[in-house]
């Protein structure tokens, strides 16, 4: 730009005076550091930056960035195990990702300065310019510049109309346009779409809403899941998971008090076609009760429609078979009965899992000793595929197969071990006639009988479905989402909606006839400002036309009503 439309820009704007003045509230941002100040001085620097709205996008732009890695990298909060694997298979990697805190993005150091610095540079953007707002709702639309014509958007007319009519008549036609408007010396002045501004604090304070409900929620989270086999029942109890993670303030007494049984889970699953085995219906039917003495409520928990209690969800996140098996000693007293939990290892509900039978077992001798089978089970087996794997989800033809081991299962010696695997470390097989494995396929109602009197293992006709739950309690989900939909909206006002203001002035010239100017000012170059100034100027046209003699060619007129005179 050269010094002579600088200047001229310059002249422009001290010409429009107030009626120029910004349309927003918008801070102006100066990234220059002036010389020679001092600490307090530079302190007031640094936060005029940090709570600008150019380093607020940037530090916006940072968080989004440094988000990526906790989506890459296995995180040690969601799952130990895949930290583990990949640790051992990228041993020069995984000690940099630790150092860095890449294991555990959204509670490392790094993350929560970018976090924390945003939530800052929001606050700090954000209530200077609604206290600025709050002030021009306050106040009035500014007054009409000496020279309208210099705006870009301007028409003129001369009327035999009186001055204070025509301005009666726009001061009408602006309020009627939802303009707020009123009476500066000679003119008319009304501005409109303040709704912008409100969309765009509206916005950032959404923002604010989600940092404090993402935070709020990761600090009082918890998560778990449960197996749960038909008749059985959980109570919300952090002994009762399987599985439990939670945030860094979340305590016992947070959790919600409820309980539930699960009476029956129905899966019912496409017979034909290129879906088959997809499920067709797959829910879980259950009796729940809020608090130590509330009322059982029936409830029916599907995929994607879990059940609501307080401040958790309950959701039906796998499901498998539990075959019922009976376990005898020598002397035919019943040592086990229960119903097994199998987990799935396909689609077809292909499932495998282990029996132990720990207390009350006596050998052929009379010996006290325990007893594990490994157990896997197919519900649809199809013999001509001579393979143990499901060729269906659902019960068809159900066979278990099952091997037996004796011995000290490890149950005693303080290591915590799964109840899915069994540890053969201190056990021996059961030795079938030729000296192999003792193993056997089960149909319900089949029995195995161990080798010399050691007992038997009956695979009962009674075959149980279990359903895994999750269950997730998460404080902040319900401000998140009600953030996230105000910010939709706020965007969307201060993108589509135009602040602009208008100016009519109504004077009466120097041979006693009136003249009219009208002007307009949109906070950016649209097209809207003139397109509205011409409609707003023709109905205004309408209520004072053009004087009959318009002789008067020294009025500049860069826009001219249709059917009105220059």
């Amino acid at each position: 730009m050269s010094a002579t439309d600088t200047d001229k820009s310059s002249r422009d704007q001290e010409e429009l005076g107030a009626a120029g003045s910004q349309l927003s509230t918008a801070p102006q941002e100066e990234f220059s550091a002036p010389a020679g100040l001092g600490v307090i001085g530079w302190a007031r620097w640094f936060w005029r930056q940090l709570t600008s709205m150019r380093v607020a996008l940037l530090l916006l732009l940072m968080l989004s960035l440094a988000a990526i890695p906790g989506s890459l990298i296995p995180q040690s909060g969601a799952d130990l195990n895949k930290v583990d694997d990949f640790s051992k298979a990228h041993k020069t990697l995984a000690p940099i990702y630790d150092k860095l805190g890449l294991f555990h993005v959204y509670s490392s150091v790094w993350f929560s300065a970018i976090y924390i610095l945003l939530f800052v540079s929001l606050i700090g953007c954000i209530i200077p310019r609604a206290w600025q707002f709050v002030g021009q709702l306050r106040g009035r639309p500014p007054g009409a510049p000496k020279r309208l014509n210099r705006l870009p958007a301007y028409t003129t007319w001369r009327t035999t109309e009186d001055p204070e009519k025509v301005r009666e008549a726009a001061l009408a036609l602006l309020k009627k346009k939802r303009f707020r408007a009123h009476v500066a010396g000679d003119a008319v002045a009304a501005e409109k779409g303040y709704v912008r501004e409100l969309g765009n604090l509206a916005f950032h304070i959404a923002l604010i809403v989600l940092l404090i409900a993402f935070a709020w929620g990761q600090m009082y989270k918890s998560d778990g899941t449960k197996l749960v086999v038909e008749g059985d029942g959980f109570s919300n109890s952090i002994l009762q998971y399987d599985d439990f993670k939670s945030g860094s303030m979340f305590s016992n007494d947070d959790l919600v008090p409820f309980s539930f049984d699960l009476k029956k889970f129905t899966g019912t699953y496409e017979v034909s076609g290129p879906n088959r085995g997809t499920p067709r219906t797959y829910q879980a039917q259950i009796g729940y009760s809020q608090g130590a003495y509330g009322k059982e409520q029936p409830a029916t928990i599907k995929v994607n429609s879990p059940l609501h209690i307080g401040d958790s969800k309950v959701y039906l996140v796998s499901h498998g078979y539990a075959p019922v098996v009976t376990v005898r000693d020598g002397k035919g007293k019943v040592v086990y009965h229960d119903a097994v939990p199998l987990l799935p290892l396909d689609g077809n509900v292909t499932s495998n899992g282990v029996i132990k039978v720990m207390d009350g077992y006596k050998n052929g001798q009379g010996v006290s000793d325990q007893l594990g089978f490994q157990a896997f089970f197919v519900p649809t087996f199809d013999p001509k595929s001579g393979t143990m794997l499901s060729a269906f989800p659902a019960l068809v033809n159900p066979l278990l197969a099952v091997n037996a081991y004796h011995g000290d299962l490890g149950v005693n010696s303080g290591i915590p071990q799964s109840v899915y695997q069994l540890d053969k470390t201190h056990m021996k097989e059961f030795k079938d006639s030729k000296g192999q494995l003792l193993k056997k396929l089960l149909q319900p109602g089949d029995t195995m009988t161990l080798p010399n009197g050691a007992g038997s293992i009956t695979f009962e006709k009674d075959i149980k479905q279990w359903a895994g739950f999750e269950i997730v309690q998460e404080p902040g989900s319900g401000w998140a989402l009600g953030g996230a939909i105000t910010a939709i909206f706020g965007l969307a006002a201060s993108l589509f909606i135009q602040r602009r203001r208008v100016w009519v002035r109504a004077v009466r010239g120097a041979d006693g006839v009136t003249v009219v100017e009208m002007a307009g000012l949109g906070r950016s170059e649209s097209a809207k400002v003139p397109e509205e100034l011409g409609d707003l100027a023709g109905t205004l046209y309408d209520q004072a036309p053009g004087a009959p003699d318009a002789d008067d060619d020294s009025t500049e007129s860069s826009v001219v009503p249709e059917g009105a005179e220059k």
